[in-house]
């Protein structure tokens, strides 16, 4: 969630709620962002949106106000719905922060809000539902798990919100969406909101099948890294690698870094000479369970590691303030992605750094990668001094994760049916 001082106009000048207004007060915003600016006076007036902007830029406060805005202004439709508005995020880290956003606004307004996610807490989750909530924040599994239990129902939403619209594509979770869309009333009976870092094709398709009429709202579709970012790219051999990374990192401040890699083997890698080398660290990858994985970002956000060495799951959906510098050790394979990583730096107006090394392994991707950001990647030379001589790795403890399938089925992990694109939520 993030607002600036800008050219754009006060919040105060469109007709929000009092409530919300003290709450932007408390918060210390003041001037939209361009996003917000764009969308707010539209979706306060009732038309649905289609909204595109860089990541960072605001957009989840756009929602969320207009969001809590609409409930507060009118009573529920039907005085026995159970669910009024929801919110459906790809991935549960983005979840949790669109709920922590959401709690400060709901601070003078009272409105019951829920959060439900895959991995923890079940039974919890499912008893915060059972009373009803207004605005209900969540992912497609675990939303379409409650829903089939009857904890409540999608037939007097009022709202919906899709937010990271194209990550929904990339997990495999369109079919989920659909299920859940063509549940609620029909698309001019609520209104409808979806924000995208782009408007592809299959994004607008998926738009105009369960929205009605949505305007467009693009803010710099043009520009698709931020101008505070300074990305540097240096070609380097596999075996300069490690020396190269752990030589930039004791060369500058790296008090708040993510390192991409591209697998979990090298994540591995990379995290034990991190840790061998006295640079504090943690592995992010789809295999850390849930509970495990907030407190990393904890500890990554408050200082206690100076770094977090990532796979593709923590690009997307991440609000972590001030990270300083991200190194995309590995080249994505995928353009988009290398936009969504270094847009974890350099949030809300402030400046970052983006590092990519160009290895033979994957320097194919980088043709892509400046076709797609529309700009060559400023180089840099590979200096003596800037490659260390990495003190050895330390071992990594292995917890075996998967003992309980071997105790029940001799060894075999059981099978998963459904859609095998489909990521856990």
């Amino acid at each position: 969630m993030t607002s600036e001082t800008t050219n754009t106009p006060e919040f105060k000048q469109f007709a929000l709620d009092e409530r919300l207004l003290t709450a932007l007060d408390e918060i210390g915003f003041k001037n939209c962002t361009p996003i917000q600016a764009e969308c707010l006076p539209l979706i306060l007036e009732g038309h649905d949106i289609a909204g595109q902007a860089q990541t960072g830029t605001g957009k989840t406060a756009a929602f969320l106000l207009s969001t809590f805005n609409l409930l507060l202004s009118r009573p529920a439709a039907n005085k026995n719905s159970n669910l009024r508005a929801l919110i459906i995020a790809p991935t549960r880290e983005l979840a949790i922060q669109i709920h922590s956003d959401a709690e400060k606004f709901n601070k003078h307004c009272g409105l019951k809000l829920g959060l439900v996610y895959g991995g923890v807490d079940y039974e919890k989750q499912r008893k915060s539902l059972e009373n009803g909530i207004d605005i209900l924040i969540g992912t497609p599994g675990r939303l379409i798990d409650y829903s089939k239990q009857k904890v409540f129902s999608f037939k007097d939403v009022e709202i919906v919100v899709l937010d990271e619209a194209d990550r929904m594509f990339d997990l495999g979770f369109i079919s989920d969406i659909r299920f859940m869309l063509r549940r609620m009333p029909k698309p001019d009976k609520r209104l409808n909101m979806l924000f995208s870092a782009t408007l592809s094709h299959r994004v607008m398709e998926l738009a105009y099948e369960h929205m009605n009429s949505p305007t467009q709202v693009k803010i710099n579709p043009e520009q698709v890294t931020a101008d505070n970012v300074t990305q540097v790219l240096y070609h380097v051999a596999n075996d300069e690698k490690i020396p190269l990374l752990i030589g930039l990192l004791q060369h500058m401040d790296p008090h708040r870094t993510i390192v991409f890699v591209n697998t979990k083997r090298v994540a591995e890698k990379v995290w034990s000479f991190l840790e061998g080398n006295g640079i504090h660290s943690a592995i992010l990858s789809g295999d850390v369970p849930q509970k495990k994985r907030q407190r990393l970002f904890a500890e990554f956000s408050n200082g206690e590691l100076s770094a977090l060495v990532a796979t593709d799951l923590a690009a997307r959906g991440l609000h972590i303030p001030d990270v300083s510098h991200v190194f995309n050790y590995d080249l994505p394979q995928n353009c988009e992605d290398y936009v969504h990583r270094i847009g974890r730096t350099a949030r809300a107006g402030a400046s970052g750094d983006a590092i990519s090394f160009g290895c033979e392994g994957y320097i194919y991707s980088l043709m892509d990668i400046e076709a797609y950001v529309g700009y060559s990647i400023p180089t840099a030379k590979i200096t003596d001094d800037l490659l260390a001589t990495p003190k050895p790795p330390v071992k990594r403890k292995h917890h075996a994760q998967s003992q309980p399938y071997r105790k029940k089925t001799g060894g075999r992990p059981p099978r998963r049916s459904g859609n095998p694109n489909r990521q856990k939520t």
